[in-house]
């Protein structure tokens, strides 16, 4: 067996789907082991993702794991056995490893959905906002990793781009609207980049304005990225040391809802391009 030396993000989610199965049904690393005929160190390293394992593996553990829900495990075996090497590999050893994630991600989500207050989401950045705010960091990045992030960020327009476009909502504050990261050219392009995204199908940006009352949730950013089933579903929040993923059940449940709240509170998508469309003609 052939050990990964850097699992992706989708192979260490799978690994931790297998150990809660494994942990929901009582059983020890051992105890799975014996069942499906190999070593105790094998189980752990399907586990943390350094291994991988065959449909029919995959198929006889959530049998010992009594799971009945032929759904997750047919998207579980989906995921066991993609060979997808995406366009963002060719960025590995060039960025974080989180930037790759979260392209990977995206690229097979059923859905995306995402809330921002101070900054224009990525997918939806044009390349002089991108570059601003990649510039604007202590220390400064060195300009091949700087030039790096704006075309990878770039590229992940592809989801919106493609020939079946994944169905992207989204929920952006004023205040992101209003932030000037570059000058005033470039602002007014960003803000006219939104309108014409907006005019696609599979695109619903709503605007949350300053006006609105009792409104507390600024600290609730997030992209919220659907998986074939619920229970693959991914939120990604940014934090003081990068990207954190998160897909715990209960935490899931709570983003979900917290999506909605904040997804009431905004204006309709029509009165949200006449705020975008209000806001370019003031620059």
């Amino acid at each position: 067996m052939v050990l990964r030396a850097e699992p992706t993000g989708r192979q260490l989610r799978l690994a931790a789907e297998l150990r809660r199965l494994r942990e929901a049904a009582g059983l020890s690393a051992r105890e799975a082991a014996a069942l499906l005929g190999v070593s105790a160190p094998q189980i752990s390293q399907i586990e943390t993702g350094l291994a991988g394992l065959s449909e029919k593996r995959l198929r006889r553990l959530a049998a010992h794991y009594v799971c009945d829900d032929e759904e997750f495990v047919d998207a579980l075996v989906a995921m066991a056995t993609d060979r997808t090497r995406g366009w963002w590999e060719e960025y590995r050893g060039l960025l974080p490893t989180p930037f790759l994630d979260l392209a990977e991600l995206e690229h097979h989500a059923t859905l995306l959905r995402e809330v921002q207050f101070l900054y224009i989401p990525g997918p939806l950045q044009t390349e002089d906002y991108a570059r601003a705010v990649f510039a604007y960091r202590a220390p400064e990045l060195p300009h091949e990793e700087l030039e790096a992030r704006v075309r990878h960020r770039m590229q992940r327009r592809i989801v919106l781009e493609r020939a079946s476009p994944t169905p992207y909502e989204v929920v952006v504050h004023e205040a992101a609207l209003r932030i000037m990261v570059n000058d005033r050219t470039a602002s007014r392009a960003q803000l006219a980049h939104l309108l014409d995204v907006s005019a696609a199908e599979h695109v619903t940006i709503r605007v949350i304005p300053f006006d609105l009352e009792g409104f507390a949730g600024a600290g609730s950013a997030m992209t919220y990225a659907g998986g074939p089933v619920p229970k693959l579903d991914t939120v990604v929040r940014d934090g003081p040391h990068g990207a954190a993923f998160i897909d715990s059940d209960a935490q899931l449940a709570a983003f979900r809802a917290l999506f909605h709240k904040v997804e009431a509170v905004s204006l309709a998508p029509g009165r949200s391009r006449d705020v975008i469309g209000k806001l370019a003609k003031e620059l």
